[in-house]
């Protein structure tokens, strides 16, 4: 199997040296230092499955220059994606599946949009890690774990090119599920990873203080509950206790724990705040669905993102 890995960053350079690791072809399309790094010396990574450089080639940042793929995994941010998708064609051409790994759950549609129904399949991913340095990335915690499937599957129906994707992964040390309802399985991480990235952003406190903290912990158990409701409202197949078991996961998370959108916000960094927050607004419209603390924190954190951005002239944090 040949895969291509769109993006160098945390879990796009994680994902690709596992895979060179253990034999796969894999082609990275990256720019800049990242790419100039990895193709001089490989994909460097620190992690608890192994400390390790891996070749991989070729490296391009166009990809009618890495040829066809079997399958494509996209790892760049949520915001990138319409923008990138088009250009994805070359790399699909012989019939390869795309799977996304953003946060959020409108992804898979652009890129659907953008590729064909038929080259797009749905997928997220539970992982920490991060880039280091020039074509270098820093693992820590449990092994990457990936839900992916058939946007259109009938339950019970076998998807030959994903699970050809799924051995290719597990392999690599990657823990994967081929799931019959992917829409659901991302809206659950949706419903983890938005109001924890919101509310601890505009609260500028780690997991660990916003579940602590009565007042942060109720605004986070609402925010998930508003969320619920839009899904809901969509026809997605939520369970009724969802906001619940998000819940208890939270309360597992390390004390210092924070989420990406609120560590790129943190760092005067352009964030994932619409297609994550902006994304909950736009959807609930469409459903008709109130969601009044989604509209108000998005507010609140859209001066950060302007500046970040360059929209609004930068100003100091505190």
């Amino acid at each position: 199997m040949r895969i291509v890995v769109v993006g160098a960053g945390g879990v796009g350079g994680l994902l690709a040296g596992l895979l060179s690791r253990a034999g796969t072809e894999v082609a990275v399309l990256a720019r800049g230092a990242h790419a100039d790094a990895i193709r001089a010396q490989g994909q460097r990574v620190d992690s608890p499955l192994g400390r390790f450089t891996a070749p991989v080639a070729p490296v391009s940042d166009d990809p009618a220059a890495l040829g066809r793929a079997d399958a494509v995994l996209v790892a760049v941010k949520a915001w990138q994606v319409a923008e990138l998708a088009p250009t994805l064609a070359p790399l699909v051409a012989g019939g390869g599946v795309v799977v996304p790994l953003q946060n959020g759950v409108e992804a898979a549609p652009r890129l659907a949009a953008a590729l064909g129904e038929d080259r797009v399949a749905g997928g997220l991913i539970a992982v920490l890690a991060w880039i280091v340095g020039p074509g270098a990335v820093k693992h820590v915690g449990m092994p990457p774990r990936i839900k992916m499937g058939e946007r259109d599957a009938q339950a019970g129906r076998p998807s030959p090119r994903l699970e050809a994707l799924a051995g290719a992964l597990r392999a690599a040390s990657v823990e994967v599920e081929v799931v019959a309802d992917v829409e659901r399985a991302a809206w659950e991480k949706y419903l983890l990873i938005e109001p924890w990235g919101t509310v601890s952003a505009a609260a500028r406190a780690p997991m660990g203080v916003v579940r602590t903290v009565p007042e942060t912990r109720a605004l986070l158990v609402a925010m998930q509950e508003e969320l619920a409701r839009v899904g809901r409202a969509r026809g997605v197949a939520l369970p009724a206790d969802a906001a619940a078991r998000t819940m208890d996961f939270l309360d597992g998370v390390p004390f210092e724990g924070t989420a990406s959108m609120q560590r790129d916000l943190g760092a005067g960094r352009p964030s994932e705040l619409a297609d994550q927050t902006g994304a909950v607004i736009r959807l609930a419209r469409e459903a008709g669905v109130a969601v009044p603390l989604h509209e108000t924190l998005y507010a609140s954190l859209l001066p950060q993102e302007a500046a970040a951005r360059g929209a609004i002239a930068r100003f100091e944090r505190t």
